[in-house]
Parts: C-alpha cells; sequence; structure tokens
C-alpha cells in the first residue's frame, strides 16, 4: 500500500497494519475515506517525528509531467509546467507564498510554505515544478510546493488556457459561513473551523478571515459563488481589523455577516473566475444594479 511504502524508510509498517487502522475509522466510525487516509497519515508523521515534506515522491523532476486539468487524486506527487498567473497576500506567517498556476488545461490555486525555504516564484513567469504535492478538498483541487521541489524558470511563457466562468445575476442569498470566520492555523490546512474545530486537527485556537459565499440568481440556475478576503472588503468597505472590532463590541461574530448582507443582498452581479467544484471563485466582481427589494428581486430573477 502507499502509505506503508512512504513510510518504509522512517518506521516498521506494514501494509495489512495500515489497512487495518484504515478499514477501522471507515467501518467502525464511519470517517470518510479521504478523512481516514488523512488522519493515518498524520499518525503515522507524528509517531516518526517528521513533517510531510519530508516523505518525498518519486525523486524531484522525476514524476509524471502533469496538466492541471488532469489532476484529480489528492497526495500524488507530480511534476508541472506552468505560468504564476496571480500571487494573493499569504493569511499565515506559516505560508510564503499563495496564488494560481495555470497551463493550457487551466488555472489552480498553490502553496508553498515558508518552512521549505523554496525561492519566491515571480507573477508573469512560467516554470518548471518538479516534484509538487496534489491536495484535495471538498472536491477542490490545489498543488502544494514543499522542501522537495525543484524550480526552474523557463525560457518560454507558458499559454494559460481559459477556464473561467461569467455568472451574472442578482445576489439573493448569503450562505452560513459567510462574514468574519476562523481558519485553521495548521500550515498544510486552510478548513473553516466549526465551533472551534477543524476536522482534521481537532480543536485549534483559529485566525480570522473574511469570506462572503454568496447565492447568484442568473433567472435559469442558482450559482454558489465564494469572495475571498480582498474581494470581501472591496465589495463591503468592511476590512479584516474593522469586522474583527465589531465582533468584539457586539460580542457576537454574526453581526458582520449582518452588516455584509446588508450591503450584498439585493443587487445584480457579474462575477468572473475559475469553478472549482460547485464554487464559482470570484476574481472579478462588477455590481450592475442599484439596491432592490431581495424578494421582488428574486421573483424578477425568476421569471427571466
Amino acid at each position: 500500500m502507499e502509505i506503508a511504502e512512504q513510510f518504509s524508510d522512517h518506521l516498521d509498517v506494514s501494509a495489512d497494519e495500515v489497512e487495518e487502522r484504515l478499514e477501522s475509522l471507515v467501518s467502525e466510525y464511519r470517517v470518510p475515506v479521504d478523512e481516514a487516509r488523512r488522519s493515518v497519515v498524520n499518525s503515522y508523521l507524528d509517531e516518526a517525528g517528521i513533517e510531510r515534506d519530508e516523505l518525498g515522491g518519486g525523486g524531484a523532476g522525476g514524476n509524471e509531467q502533469t496538466l492541471l486539468n488532469d489532476i484529480d487524486e489528492d497526495e500524488q506527487w507530480v511534476d508541472v509546467r506552468a505560468k504564476v498567473v496571480e500571487l494573493w497576500e499569504p493569511r499565515s506567517e506559516a505560508i510564503a507564498q499563495v496564488g494560481l498556476l495555470g497551463d493550457e488545461s487551466g488555472r489552480m490555486k498553490f502553496v508553498s510554505f515558508t518552512t521549505s525555504e523554496l525561492p519566491e516564484l515571480e507573477e508573469g513567469v512560467s516554470y518548471a515544478l518538479g516534484n509538487v504535492v496534489t491536495d484535495e478538498y471538498q472536491g477542490n483541487f490545489s498543488v502544494k510546493l514543499n522542501r522537495t521541489t525543484s524550480i526552474a524558470e523557463l525560457d518560454e511563457e507558458i499559454e494559460v488556457g481559459d477556464d473561467s466562468t461569467t455568472v451574472e445575476g442578482a445576489l439573493v442569498d448569503m450562505q452560513s459561513g459567510s462574514g468574519l470566520i476562523k481558519r485553521c492555523p495548521k500550515e498544510d490546512c486552510t478548513r473553516v473551523l466549526q465551533n472551534g474545530r477543524c476536522s482534521e486537527h481537532g480543536n485549534v485556537e483559529g485566525e480570522f478571515d473574511l469570506r462572503i459565499k454568496a447565492v447568484v440568481d442568473d433567472g435559469t440556475e442558482v450559482h454558489e459563488v465564494i469572495f475571498n478576503r480582498e474581494m470581501t472588503e472591496a465589495q463591503t468597505g468592511i476590512e479584516l481589523d474593522e469586522a474583527k472590532q465589531m465582533a468584539m463590541d457586539a460580542l457576537d461574530t454574526t453581526i458582520v455577516e449582518e452588516e455584509m448582507r446588508g450591503d450584498l443582498v439585493g443587487f445584480y452581479y457579474r462575477v468572473t473566475g475559475p469553478t472549482l467544484g460547485r464554487y464559482v471563485l470570484a476574481n472579478e466582481v462588477e455590481r450592475l444594479s442599484e439596491p432592490a427589494d431581495a424578494e421582488e428581486l428574486l421573483i424578477k430573477a425568476r421569471s427571466m
């Protein structure tokens, strides 16, 4: 089994032992398969006293050359040739760089961690990246650069395929988990905490962030759209520090969501960005109308 092979240089682990632990989590405790795999790997990492990056893959630059859009498995070691389309502001000191890579097949999020001590990538430059690790969360894939990743700047410029989607319609609702949220602070995790708990790492002291999970109705179908911190601040005028102060004054984080709801619901928007899973990630947002009654707006959208 792959997990046993990964730890063969660090622990005396048999494939049968790994299979038994996975079977126990999945069958007895009803843990989803992907989460069970993560749990088993994390337990062996703790037992061996090593970081995930130290497991290695097929050797830097020795894996299968993969297009970003062909990545459909978690925790695979692959080589990619891609252009740095966009860099975002890291939300944690543990993250050195985060942004979007692009190749002819489309775009994908990447993360490089501070502990990996890698050279910084430059926006607009194309690279051959060897030995990156695929990651999956709720059907959305990304790649992680690690201390074994090789980075070589290319003379050629990678042409980036356009996999963006444009949604135009009425913002009729905001889903739970919008506004001021807390994310898991672990360096390989960006999960949103539920009641102070990460689904993988348990009870943790989270880090504040802003996001909007919007429901946009174009009159034919409903689209789920995510505004990241930057887009949330731009559309609401509420910055993270202000949001934290609002929540502190009210002793309630939901006041931020309610304030943002008043700023957003009842307007028409044009949103453009890549589709990850069922969500459209808002890279460009344009407000198209003056405010309208939300109920009337929904009826009008449905009749289009």
